[in-house]
Parts: C-alpha cells; sequence; structure tokens
C-alpha cells in the first residue's frame, strides 16, 4: 500500500494562503508536480517565487476561477507544463459572516458561487481531462479530486449561515460527484477542517485572544492544527493508499464536532 504521489501531477487552488498553500507546498515535497493556482497574483510570486514558476515541478497560474475561461487556462497550463492531471485540490474557498434575518444579504449567493459552485466547474472540467487520458485503460486510478470542506457544514450557527450553506452544499456535490464519477475510475472526497493556524486564523487571535482559550476548551485533543495536519490529509485522498475511498468527508478537527455546542463560533 503506497502513501507516495511522487510523479503525479497536481493542481491546488487558493495556493497562494493558508491551507491551499500549506498543501501545494507539502505536495512539492512529496515528490509531486504542482500547479499553484489562486487570484491573488501577488502573493503567488512571493510564496512561490517567478524562477520556480519557470521550471522544474512548479508552476502558478493566477486568475478568478469563478470564470470559465480561467479554468479553461489552468488545465491548458498544467497539461503544457506536465502533460496529464492526476491530482485536483480544491483548497480556494471564502468565509464571512452572514445576517440570517436579511434577505437582501448578498453573502449566502457570493459565498455558494465561491464554495460549491467554482470547485464544481473546475472539478467537472478537470474530470473531463481525466477521462480523456485514462482512454484505453481498464485499471488503476485515473485521477483524485479533493474538496476543502469545513465543519461548519455540521454546526448550527446562524452568523455563519452563508458559510455554513456553502459548505454544506460543497459536502453533497462531492458524494454526488463520488458516484458520478466512479465508472471513470475517478474518485472525489472531501476534508471537513476545524480549527486550523491559518495566516487568517491566526491575525484573528492577535486581535481576539480570548478565542484561542474558547477553541481549546471545545476541541477534545486540546489544541489548534496545523495546516501541515490537513496536507497529510489531502495526501492520503490523492494516493493509492486511498484507493478504495471514495464520497466521503474526513473531518480533521480534533474532535471538536463531537461536542461542539450550538451557539459556540467555529473560529
Amino acid at each position: 500500500m503506497s502513501f507516495s504521489i511522487e510523479g503525479k501531477t497536481a493542481i491546488v487552488t487558493g495556493a497562494a494562503h493558508g491551507v491551499g498553500l500549506a498543501i501545494a507546498r507539502h505536495f512539492v515535497a512529496e515528490g509531486a508536480n504542482v500547479v499553484f493556482a489562486d487570484i491573488d497574483e501577488a502573493a503567488l510570486v512571493s510564496e512561490v517565487g517567478e524562477a520556480a514558476a519557470r521550471e522544474g515541478a512548479v508552476r502558478m497560474y493566477a486568475g478568478d476561477l469563478r470564470q470559465k475561461l480561467h479554468i479553461t487556462n489552468l488545465i491548458a497550463t498544467t497539461v503544457d507544463a506536465f502533460e496529464r492531471i492526476d491530482i485536483l485540490v480544491n483548497a480556494a474557498r471564502q468565509m464571512a459572516l452572514s445576517d440570517p434575518l436579511n434577505s437582501d444579504d448578498k453573502s449566502v449567493s457570493d459565498l455558494i458561487a465561491q464554495n460549491m459552485l467554482s470547485p464544481l466547474r473546475i472539478s467537472q472540467a478537470v474530470a473531463r481531462r481525466m477521462i480523456k487520458q485514462a482512454e484505453g485503460q481498464d485499471e488503476g486510478q485515473a485521477g483524485s479530486i479533493i474538496n476543502l470542506s469545513s465543519i461548519a457544514a455540521q454546526r448550527t450557527l446562524p452568523e455563519l449561515l452563508a458559510f455554513s450553506v456553502s459548505t454544506a452544499a460543497l459536502d453533497q456535490m462531492t458524494r454526488s460527484l463520488a458516484v458520478a464519477l466512479a465508472p471513470h475510475r475517478i474518485r472525489v472526497n472531501a476534508v471537513a477542517c476545524g480549527s486550523v493556524m491559518s495566516e487568517s486564523l491566526r491575525n484573528t487571535l492577535r486581535e481576539h485572544e480570548e478565542y484561542r482559550a474558547e477553541i481549546i476548551e471545545n476541541t477534545p485533543l486540546h489544541r489548534i492544527a496545523s495546516p501541515g495536519e490537513v496536507a497529510d490529509a489531502a495526501q492520503y485522498l490523492a494516493c493509492e493508499a486511498s484507493g478504495f475511498v471514495t464520497g466521503q468527508v474526513i473531518t480533521v478537527d480534533g474532535g471538536r464536532t463531537l461536542r461542539d455546542a450550538v451557539g459556540v463560533a467555529a473560529h
């Protein structure tokens, strides 16, 4: 049973910041060819480096992946550089507070577009490429698609209505695509994160230090996850060791969903 992704080609969206960046870096360290994709070109250049993105196992793509043209161009960039796509990690996501009593609040439609519709369209386009490149092959994995989700999909927190709904939709999309793509030997899974010490959470804790104790108190393992721990879960779902796993939402939350009370903020 192999956990190796060496020589595989992966696209990681949301790869300029936080968990997406951690996953992309981890995949490179494990020997994969990786395309770092994000809308934030300045951050991509800063984190990836122009020289690294011109050679070796790394490329970067800057664009708004809510637009179909950019999805097409991302796939073309990847295939031109590495000839194939084996792994897709949809790690680009947006979190925002919303007003559950305001029907004009755009946050619901905006977050569904970012957190569910965009990963769906990218997954569909990449899956078509995976199916094409697997023509003539009768066995083995044709591809793995991994969505970055959240435990907010399972919690009832009114101020996170938009984020919770969008991630719940992402989880159901994961299951539906898993069944649809199973005949093509493409697996689709998700990683639902609890509190992860990303750049955004670190900045939040600087302003609201009291949140740290609240998070730890409501996490049975009594700590906050590192981005690398989410990257490890993503590698498992990408490799042959998880070859019989599809349609699953693997929870990486230190046990938070086992005891999280209604009304406790999911920072």
